[in-house]
């Protein structure tokens, strides 16, 4: 009886490891698909008040319909300032402490960088994660409404993804890149635009003219590689916006 209730006692040990290991990757998977919800909290060393430059931006978007966050590389803005700010208006998670610009509506976007290839690996990651996990980007799991369609032509670029909005309803986000060249850019209203990378001034304009009926916002991130040309000048106040 004593070697059974030795036996016994292991196996419960044993299981309950078992248990323990499922719940924490259980929760590690759960915290991989709502890195949205986590950002920016109140204390800790990620904690918001150290972004004075992040929260700047966000503030000024209640308004200022077209903002550019124009900085180095790896200083978050494509993450931290420009998916950031798309996941919320596209799913209205907004946080407590949120005194940017709200919509309290699903609403209608587009996502784009410089080439098919860069918006899927970057734009795309950042928003939806990598292909193989869908999901663990900004965009929380649970919000994504079916599975995205593909953009033709380029291996594992979407094209479309609906996303579930805390009213109920959904919002459209659409993935462009500026290779496709401005005729691509026509078309329908849009509540917002993030660009992320400088766009050519004809892509920017034409975002532009989708956001005036909506009184959208052009979200802008890039480092400005080529120099004073016309977007970037624009935002320095050299250049009037048409």
């Amino acid at each position: 009886m004593e070697l059974l209730s030795t036996e016994s006692a292991s196996l419960g040990r044993l299981d309950a490891k078992r248990r323990l290991a499922v719940l924490l990757a259980e929760k590690a998977r759960r915290r991989e698909r709502t890195k949205l919800l986590r950002l920016y909290p109140d204390e800790g060393p990620l904690r918001r008040e150290l972004y004075p430059k992040h929260m700047a931006f966000f503030r000024a978007g209640a308004t200022e319909y077209d903002r550019c966050m124009l900085a180095a590389n790896r200083v978050g803005k494509s993450f931290g300032v420009g998916g950031y700010e798309t996941a919320l208006h596209l799913t209205g998670r907004y946080p407590e402490w949120w005194d940017g610009r709200r919509f309290s509506h699903p609403v209608e976007w587009w996502a784009a960088g410089d080439t098919s290839e860069t918006t899927r690996d970057i734009v795309q990651a950042i928003l939806m994660g990598p292909l193989e996990s869908v999901g663990t980007g900004l965009i929380p799991e649970a919000d994504i409404i079916g599975s995205p369609s593909r953009r033709s032509g380029v291996t594992g670029a979407f094209d479309q993804v609906h996303v579930r909005h805390v009213t109920g309803g959904a919002s459209l986000l659409g993935f462009k890149s500026f290779d496709q060249g401005r005729k691509k850019f026509q078309g329908t209203a849009k509540h917002g635009v993030w660009l992320d990378e400088e766009p050519p001034s004809d892509v920017f304009d034409e975002c532009m003219l989708r956001l005036m009926t909506t009184d959208g916002l052009m979200l802008c991130t890039f480092t400005p590689l080529s120099g004073m040309t016309e977007v970037t000048m624009r935002y320095l106040g050299t250049v009037k916006t048409p």
